[in-house]
């Protein structure tokens, strides 16, 4: 299981503002700041994003490497998918596919999938077999 991840990106303001809007449609809600100073020496400054008390989505200003990093987001249905998507394009996501069953993954696989303003790719994916529990 993943602890956390920094993702570089090309403006953290613009970059906060598109990930304000999408990512609480996920149930990721929670916002933290990170002062870099107050880590080692070179620490950058984070701006963090989370859930159910854990931070765990960071932005970080740099060089943005578009198209280097696929980050999938676990939606509870397959509504949360569209809303997820929607939300995504509104603020200027780009459309790699729309929401729909990933049938050569499994029938059950339901995603979508965008680029954000800087270039990553975005899945939203809900697998039924993963919420019958």
């Amino acid at each position: 299981m993943l602890d956390h991840i920094f993702l570089t990106v090309s403006d953290t303001v613009r970059a906060i503002a598109f990930y304000e809007q999408v990512l609480p449609v996920l149930g990721i809600g929670l916002r933290h700041d990170y002062d870099g100073k107050d880590g080692p020496a070179g620490h950058p400054d984070l701006k963090g994003f989370g859930a159910k008390g854990r931070m765990f989505f960071w932005l970080r200003q740099g060089q943005a490497a578009s198209g280097a990093v696929h980050i999938g987001l676990v939606a509870d249905s397959e509504a949360m998918v569209v809303q997820a998507f929607d939300a995504a394009l509104a603020p200027g996501a780009s459309v790699i596919h729309p929401p729909g069953p990933q049938l050569h993954y499994d029938p059950r696989y339901y995603a979508a999938q965008v680029t954000d303003l800087d270039g990553y790719s975005l899945e939203f994916v809900y697998k039924s077999w993963q919420h019958d529990h």
